[in-house]
Parts: structure tokens; sequence; C-alpha cells
């Protein structure tokens, strides 16, 4: 509407308040415009992530952007960055929403909301996952998002070990198919770019257990703004994850801080973290679109990452 044809509107109406009128000039003249990020423009958003104390890793970027480079988007009021999202394809079946984040000054006032509906356009045909803070779980519900369960992130020092395990091996001595044939099982689409990134990463250690000659479980740790974090820890048993947890955790120098992300209803997970005393402080709600995937969630003892999935 010009803003000649509000103001009379405004006077139409029986009042006029100056305020609201000025507010109104002010953001017609700022457009709030959406478009997809720019390689650069991720930095931004895993910034932002950092200060709401999401502690991503220092090298997630390349991982996340080769997944999808057209499934991340940011918002601008002139050009200030006021919000950003993730609306990554896997494949034409399945998606996932992370990064969902404004401003703190910008908030309340409709910005998330429409980078939000823009960005599930990329995602039209897929089953959308998603890791949602509480106080956002009930929103995502009334935009058809259905819950699965808990994820609870647990936090503690870690307690190096001499204990050492002729079956666990480096990522980067198998087969890459292997891996993938294994990681397909327990995530709900294939993800190979996102695979041969993520287990490269700087500053980083991903290793597999060899069980028979044959993969039954593998694990990553990477470095991030706050300490360490663990993920994925797939494995098909307790004693193969808990063998991982600590090849895992010989990578870095006792006391350092580390993270794990369980899914509350694999209890042999949460039984894992209490055991090297690790205390749980976050959680989310990972919920879906369509159908729960039908993965074995008892095989994962350490989500992938709560931004990708």
């Amino acid at each position: 509407m010009p803003f000649w044809a509000f103001f009379l509107s405004r006077i139409g109406y029986g009042y006029l308040n100056f305020s609201y009128v000025l507010k109104y000039v002010i953001m017609s003249n700022k457009e709030y415009k959406i478009r997809r990020m720019k390689r650069e423009d991720l930095d931004i958003a895993i910034d932002w992530a950092a200060k709401e104390g999401w502690n991503p890793g220092k090298f997630d970027t390349d991982s996340f952007w080769e997944t999808d480079p057209e499934g991340f988007y940011i918002g601008l009021i002139g050009d200030e960055p006021i919000s950003c999202i993730s609306a990554v394809a896997y494949d034409d079946s399945f998606g996932f929403v992370g990064f969902y984040i404004v401003k703190p000054e910008f908030r309340g006032k409709g910005y998330g909301y429409a980078i939000w509906k823009e960005s599930l356009k990329h995602l039209s045909t897929q089953n959308i996952g998603l890791d949602g803070v509480v106080e956002q779980q009930e929103n995502y519900k009334k935009s058809g998002f259905k819950f699965a369960y808990r994820n609870i992130r647990y936090v503690g020092l870690v307690k190096q070990t001499q204990k050492k395990s002729s079956n666990v091996v480096k990522l980067s001595e198998l087969p890459f198919e292997s891996l993938l044939s294994y990681d397909e099982k327990l995530f709900p689409s294939s993800r190979p770019q996102f695979l041969k990134h993520w287990i490269r990463q700087p500053r980083s250690l991903a290793v597999g257990t060899l069980i028979d000659k044959k993969l039954s479980g593998y694990g990553v740790i990477r470095k991030c703004r706050d300490g360490y974090k663990m993920g994925p820890l797939f494995a098909n048993d307790k004693d193969i994850a808990e063998e991982l947890f600590l090849s895992l955790c010989n990578f870095v120098k006792k006391g350092t801080k580390i993270y794990l992300d369980t899914p509350e209803i694999n209890k042999e997970a949460v039984l894992l973290a209490d055991k090297y005393n690790m205390n749980p402080m976050f959680e989310t709600a990972r919920m879906y679109t369509k159908n729960i995937p039908s993965i074995p969630v008892n095989k994962i003892f350490g989500v992938t990452t709560f931004e990708l999935g």
C-alpha cells in the first residue's frame, strides 16, 4: 500500500498513531528481502548459531554447503542480514531444516515466518526433518511437523583410557562405499556428499569398528567453538558404541570438554553418557512432516548434527 493511502486510511478510521506511521515509513524504505545464500553468507549463520549457544563445529561449513548449495537462505533489510535458515535437500524424498535464526532485535515482527515459508518451497516433495528447540516446538506442530522423540545434549570432560582395540580403524583406511552403505541404514537418506567432507574435517577423527571384516559402527569427533563434539556415533550394540566412544576420547587431551547428542529413546545411549559422567544440558525434539523414518534408533548413540540431521 502506498504511504499516502495508508495515511488516509488511518484518518478515515478516526485515529492516527504517529509512532506507528513513522515505523511504517521507515520499514517501507527498507524492504525485507530473502535470497539464497552465497558461500560466505553461511559463515554468518554459523556465527549466529554460536551466539545462540548451539556450539557449531569450527569446520562444518564445507560439509553443510556441499550437501546442497541451493538450500540456504538469508533475509536482509537493506544490506543488513537479519535472518537465516537452511532447508537442505538430501534427495527428492528427504530434507532437513536448521539454522532457523532471527537476530534478537528483529524477532516477533514476522521476518522469521517469511523466510521459513520461502525456504520450505525448496523441499516441496520431501519428508522434512528438524531438531526443534523447546520454545518453538508448538509452532512447528502448527506447520505440520510431528514429534518423533527427544534428543538430549550431554556435556562432560574427557577421561582418557589406555585401552586400545584392534577392531577400531580410521575410516580413511576403509572403502568409502562401505561407510556409505552402513550410514544409509541409520539415516533417512543417502548422503555421500555430506559424508565425504564430514569425515575429513581438520582437527577431527573419524573411526570405525570392524567385526568379521564388516563395518559394525563408526564415529566422528570434531573441534567446535567450545570443546569437541561427537557425531555421529552409530553402532550395532552398546559395546561397540563404548569402544568407539573411548577411541574418540583418546583423540583429545584429558580434561577437554566433549559433547554428545543422544536420542532419549535409546536407553543404552543415555546409560553410556551417564557412565562417563556426562550431564544433560540442552534438548531438542526430532520432528518430521510425514512418516517417522523406519531407522533403528537403538543403533544411534550420537546424532550427527542438529543443523543437518
